[in-house]
């Protein structure tokens, strides 16, 4: 069996290690850094399947941490879960659309961070790849990229192209969250302008077009959304 490897990224020295007594409880091995600049220098000798983070950082701030490992080819694909004392909402959301998979605010329950990074793991293991031909199928749902096409249960479901970007955003990874900003992004065509409150009506139709399936688009409140089961 494979031993998942978590960076836990903490500079508060009582947090990382109660996290460190608890991960390995659970049967993950911990690369512990109490600085951005401590964790680079451990990912340039081991990939771990999943980083906490701690946004509040000495020297490089976490945010900067993230942006640096979504844009490097090595590293971008490892998942990242926020760890804030920092309750805005802009922090968080900041975070997300910059390539974080979820976050945690401060203080936190370990059973729901383990909760948290099981989920992570097991949708980075089971994410749905898109075959040669551009679908992608999940559970009931199937998505035909090349020929903009939808199917639940095999009934065909006829989608508005906006529509269709927005649900091929969000299905591409269950379980990651996706701000407002990052689905209109997915969803702008040319010169059409795509605003949060837009977002949120291409999300009702979709819930209502896809009928019981619609139930997978899930609300996160104050963010945006998750496509999961």
């Amino acid at each position: 069996m494979r031993e998942d490897h978590i960076l836990v990224v903490e500079d508060d020295l009582r947090i990382q290690e109660l996290l460190q007594y608890n991960l390995q409880k659970e049967g993950f091995a911990v690369l512990p850094a109490h600085s951005a600049e401590a964790a680079l220098q451990i990912l340039e000798q081991t990939t771990p399947q999943l980083v906490l983070l701690d946004l509040m950082l000495p020297g490089m701030d976490g945010l900067t941490f993230c942006r640096r490992l979504k844009g490097s080819p090595q590293w971008r694909s490892i998942p990242i879960i926020m760890l804030t004392a920092r309750r805005e909402e802009a922090d968080m959301v900041a975070g997300l659309e910059l390539g974080a998979d979820d976050y945690l605010p401060k203080p936190f329950s370990v059973r729901v961070l383990l909760a948290r990074i099981r989920a992570v793991l097991r949708r980075t293991a089971e994410e749905p790849a898109e075959k040669a031909d551009g679908i992608i199928q999940f559970r009931e749902i199937t998505v035909h990229r090349e020929r903009h096409a939808v199917s639940v249960g095999g009934e065909p479901v006829v989608l508005t192209p906006m529509e269709f970007r927005v649900l091929a955003v969000l299905i591409s990874k269950p379980g990651k969250v996706f701000t407002r900003g990052e689905i209109a992004d997915a969803a702008h065509h040319e010169e059409n302008v795509v605003t949060d409150r837009a977002v949120d009506v291409q999300i009702a139709a979709l819930r209502r077009k896809l009928g019981s399936a619609g139930q997978y688009i899930q609300t996160v409140r104050g963010v945006g959304y998750r496509f999961s089961a």
